[in-house]
């Protein structure tokens, strides 16, 4: 069966399709899983080049979240049964066994797709939400709104009853955030201070979500509401950033840094909480994820291409 390998740190030019044996019966408490669609995000590029958090040991298959169909059940398993739909880690190879506990049974009437898009995502975002406290009609900040996490912070904003302003760095990009709900869009190839200010009544952005850093951080500390929340998830500018500690004083600011990762390994109950409360959200249609581009596992460097030139909004997707 296929697979994608990083086999040297470098990019994802460097990444190898390959053949694989497939994987044999399940052990006590696994089942093997026949993955239909994964997802790939910004952060893989990170793992490839060496520079995550946790450096991966090579070779390891590219990509983490996917659904698919359960094939076969190893001894012990009485929560799934072979012919259920599922969402599980796999990344990008055919078939995988995996502990049962790590899979999810997709609820009635949710496309494979949609239920493969949306968890580390959403996750993601409902978690920063939880960090910075986000209020009712307080004003939420995306920065980056149409990549993954941001049109998942938007839809979340809006769920949780906040006044959401979204940037981007394209008409076609801020169309996508303000589909999905945001109040306001920016196009922040001119600077978001003084429309952000604008907006605000001169009071600024209660919380402000930042996976860019770098030059949009530091716009960002002038235009945070007094007692608001900076929250940390990442630099995809390429530089992070210092933040000033006499503007945090005199605004009665904070900064906050947070990974998914982070709360996986430091709190799993909360985590797997949050996971329940997303999936039942999804099941009911209050939140949306948005799925812009799907491409087979033998175009996976040109997948990975869009999201280097920043063409992907909302998820990209990984078929057979």
């Amino acid at each position: 069966m296929k697979a994608v390998h990083c086999t040297k740190f470098g990019t994802h030019l460097d990444l190898e399709i390959v053949d694989v044996p497939p994987p044999g019966p399940p052990a006590e408490g696994e089942i093997q899983v026949a993955l239909d669609v994964r997802g790939i995000q910004f952060s893989d590029l990170v793992r490839f080049a060496g520079d995550y958090q946790v450096k991966s040991p090579l070779p390891f298959v590219v990509g983490g979240e996917a659904a698919g169909t359960v094939t076969a059940v190893g001894a012990g398993v009485d929560t799934l049964q072979t012919g259920d739909r599922v969402i599980c880690p796999g990344g990008c190879v055919e078939a995988v066994n995996i502990s049962s506990r790590a899979a999810t049974r997709v609820p009635h009437g949710v496309d494979l797709q949609v239920a493969a898009s949306f968890r580390n995502n959403y996750a993601t975002a409902y978690y920063g939400i939880q960090r910075g406290m986000l209020r009712a009609g307080e004003t939420l900040l995306v920065h980056g709104s149409a990549g993954g996490v941001g049109l998942a912070a938007v839809d979340l904003g809006k769920l949780f009853g906040a006044r959401v302003i979204g940037t981007a760095s394209s008409d076609e990009k801020l169309a996508a955030v303000t589909a999905m709900g945001a109040d306001h869009v920016i196009n922040y190839s001119n600077g978001f201070r003084d429309a952000v200010k604008e907006l605000t009544g001169g009071l600024g952005a209660d919380v402000i979500y930042d996976p860019v850093g770098g030059d949009v951080f530091d716009e960002s500390m002038r235009c945070v509401a007094p007692f608001g929340r900076i929250l940390v998830l990442g630099f995809t500018s390429g530089r992070s950033a210092l933040a000033k500690t006499s503007h945090l004083l005199v605004k009665d600011a904070s900064v906050i840094g947070y990974t998914l990762g982070g709360l996986q390994k430091h709190n799993p109950a909360l985590n797997r909480k949050n996971n329940e409360v997303l999936l039942d959200w999804l099941a009911s249609g209050r939140i949306r994820p948005h799925i812009s581009h799907v491409l087979p596992m033998a175009d996976i460097h040109q997948a990975y291409q869009l999201i280097v030139d920043r063409k992907v909004i909302g998820k990209i997707m990984i078929t057979n």
